[in-house]
């Protein structure tokens, strides 16, 4: 064989390699994506462990935590009304991308006011889970990724774990999720039945849509396209536009702002576009959440209302 006939021969043979290893990391990350959300056992034990139970001005506040996956406790936090002399409506609430439980203490006065619970735990890699300072780029990577999953079974666990409290009237459950947690919850809601109505804040689908954000755009500049492409295969499993459907014929409302510069509206709009009825969106004159702080409590009063008009039926019809 002459040099260059040997030279070709490799280099087919390095191209048929190449092709195959990609040929198996797609296969891989088809199995990978169907088994995505698969691990919630309601028959696990729950283990548990009540931290803290204290009173505070205009609530009740208990630090606690609870297993999803043995041997992984999950840090949490309920607050519960003050005086209540039957089970109350609980609200689960999905905290942002950046944020922890204890950003419920903000808002936990108003749904006691309200006569109702609060619930919410810290996402993998938030609060008492944040990784290592050594975590590497890729580690935070692959963390990001299994937040998705493990954020809906610790939600559904979070479910199981309301239905043991004498407090709680468990059939009268609901869902707030805000930003990433509204992203997450609109999947959560879909595979977890026994939350009776939604609300969705700030969040939105369709990751490429959100990949193009006027926020992304800033930073990453002519990248922009390969960010997109990037974050529709990674994120492929977790889209909320492929479950949302899912919490019909349960009521929804979104909570958007039509100056969004994180979801941005179109992304917001793909979302609602996917979900069935019975739904409902309320557009803000706002940007994101975070950056239109003032917006926070008026959102917040308009979810309550909401969710109370909800249970009243839930009440009426007998759960």
């Amino acid at each position: 064989m002459t040099g260059w006939a040997e030279r070709r021969a490799n280099g087919m043979r390095r191209c048929r390699m190449v092709a195959s290893f990609g040929v198996l990391m797609a296969l891989a990350k088809l199995l990978w994506d169907a088994h995505y959300f698969d691990g919630y056992d309601p028959r696990m034990p729950l283990n548990e462990v009540v931290i803290a139970d204290e009173r505070r001005d205009d609530y009740r506040r208990v630090y606690f935590t609870y297993e999803a996956f043995a041997g992984s406790p999950v840090p949490a936090l309920l607050t519960l009304p003050l005086e209540s002399d039957a089970p109350v409506a609980a609200v689960v609430f999905l905290h942002g991308i950046g944020q922890k439980k204890e950003f419920i203490d903000e808002a936990a006065g108003m749904f006691a006011g309200e006569g109702l619970a609060l619930a919410t735990f810290d996402q993998y890699t938030q609060g008492e889970r944040e990784l290592a300072d050594d975590a590497t780029v890729l580690d935070q990577a692959v963390a990001l990724r299994e937040r998705g999953a493990k954020t809906v079974i610790e939600t559904r666990r979070m479910v199981d774990y309301l239905d043991t409290r004498a407090e709680i009237d468990a059939g009268r459950l609901y869902l707030v999720g805000a930003s990433y947690g509204a992203i997450m919850g609109a999947t959560a809601a879909a595979f977890e039945k026994r939350f009776k109505a939604v609300v969705l804040t700030y969040g939105g689908g369709d990751f490429r849509e959100l990949a193009g954000s006027d926020e992304v755009v800033r930073t990453m500049g002519p990248l922009t396209g390969i960010v997109g492409s990037f974050a529709t295969f990674f994120g492929a499993p977790f889209d909320p536009v492929r479950y949302v459907d899912g919490i019909s014929p349960r009521p929804l409302f979104f909570q958007n702002g039509n100056r969004d510069r994180i979801v941005v509206p179109a992304a917001a709009q793909a979302l609602y576009d996917a979900a069935r009825e019975p739904k409902e969106i309320k557009w803000y004159p706002s940007d994101h959440l975070d950056l239109s702080p003032e917006f926070i409590p008026i959102a917040v009063q308009d979810a309550i209302a909401w969710i109370k008009a909800q249970d009243a039926q839930i009440v009426a019809a007998g759960n």
